[in-house]
């Protein structure tokens, strides 16, 4: 996250479509992006899915269907989802949401990838890791 600058984009329009489970965004410069809550969800920039450094990350399984609860704002610079798995600890800040939107096709292309160097697929359902290091994000 490269944090806010003058010229970072922001938001004149949020609204979570809870049917089709989006987040249609539109921001300042006139983009408008339809972020589905699957990827803000296995993409979510807390230590819970980033980890602590690299090669820390979580993979996410599981959250094709996942919706959301809450979308609090947090200040002037973002928001904060609370998703249907109970997931609530990750802020995406409005440059993060603009990547997730710009770059969606190439981020579902690494997640497909990384899915597949797993062995897994992206209905396959979360296991809770055991043992290691815990970090509490709650």
């Amino acid at each position: 996250m490269a944090g806010l600058t003058p010229n970072t984009p922001t938001p004149t329009a949020v609204t979570a479509h809870q049917q089709s489970r989006v987040l249609e965004v539109s921001f300042s410069d006139g983009a408008s992006f339809r972020i589905p809550f699957e990827l803000m969800r296995v993409y979510s920039p807390s230590a819970e899915v980033k980890g602590h450094g690299p090669g820390q990350e979580t993979l996410q399984t599981g959250k094709r269907d996942v919706g959301l609860t809450a979308l609090e704002p947090v200040g002037h610079y973002a928001i904060k989802p609370t998703f249907s798995d109970g997931h609530d600890s990750g802020l995406f800040s409005w440059d993060y949401l603009y990547h997730l939107g710009s770059q969606q096709a190439e981020l579902w292309q690494q997640y497909e990838a990384r899915l597949a160097e797993a062995g897994v697929t992206r209905d396959t359902p979360m296991v809770k890791a055991g043992g290691g290091s815990a970090c509490s994000s709650h």
